[in-house]
């Protein structure tokens, strides 16, 4: 049987799906991924030094600098038709929910409702010291308005970071109203991610453990192919748009 209309029905039988989704569901919209071998950031460059929440605290100036484009990026992004997929699934009653790992905004962009960030959201700042909240706009204004190249606090004076969850920090609120998502679900569809980082990638098991069904779709193999009922490994973009035909949508 084609793979994809497999995932039809899987969806058309499930009471209760929820999707996870990685990087891999954002590279169509010009968003480069992590962890890919060798074409990665991580592979280009040391996270704990750009990306940790003590490298922040040591070097401000030079998280800025090293972010400031690559944020800016963000901006022009636009929803791909994995993006447009899952907002109309969603629409449709056919999924209850999606979980992401990307910061990037385009879930929320694209229509989907029910969005849960779990690694934070680009599109905000917070000071890292009284919890005010600031658009990302006002973060990076400062950004360029400081002679020491740092945005801070109008209120308490601490330094403002995206909320974005940085190596060594916990996960915000909505990591627990995604496990609550994923105890409820029947299907679960890990979606363009690795599922190498914890404690997201635990969400995986404890589904399965409760008895949903597991598609993984993604590029490469994971861990977890092996306990999942569905496995296709191909580039997301024809991927969806086969099983948006399927679902006879135009998009």
């Amino acid at each position: 049987m084609d793979r994809v209309r497999e995932l039809r029905e899987m969806l058309e039988r499930s009471r209760y799906a929820v999707a996870l989704t990685g990087a891999g569901v954002s590279t169509e919209s010009g968003i480069p991924d992590f962890r890919s071998p060798g074409s990665g950031l991580w592979a280009q460059v040391d996270p704990l030094k750009v990306a940790s929440v003590e490298g922040f605290r040591r070097d401000p100036k030079g998280f800025y600098e090293f972010w400031k484009w690559r944020f800016a990026k963000l901006t022009e992004a636009e929803p791909n038709v994995t993006h447009r997929v899952l907002a109309k699934l969603e629409e449709e009653g056919l999924l209850r929910a999606v979980i992401t790992q990307n910061i990037d905004g385009l879930h929320s962009k694209a229509g989907s409702k029910r969005v849960l960030e779990v690694h934070g959201s680009y599109t905000r700042g917070v000071c890292v010291e009284c919890r005010q909240p600031y658009p990302i706009e006002t973060v990076f204004r400062k950004v360029e308005g400081s002679e020491e190249g740092v945005p801070r606090c109008d209120r308490c004076g601490g330094l403002l970071k995206p909320d974005v969850v940085l190596f060594g920090e916990l996960l915000p609120p909505a990591f627990p109203e995604a496990e609550l998502e994923v105890l409820k679900c029947d299907l679960l569809l890990a979606l363009g991610s690795s599922l190498e980082v914890y404690p997201v990638a635990g969400l995986v098991p404890q589904a399965k453990a409760r008895g949903a069904r597991l598609a993984i779709l993604n590029r490469d193999p994971t861990d977890f192919d092996a306990m999942a009922d569905l496995v296709i490994h191909a580039e997301l973009g024809p991927t969806m748009r086969r099983l948006a035909e399927l679902l006879g949508w135009d998009l």
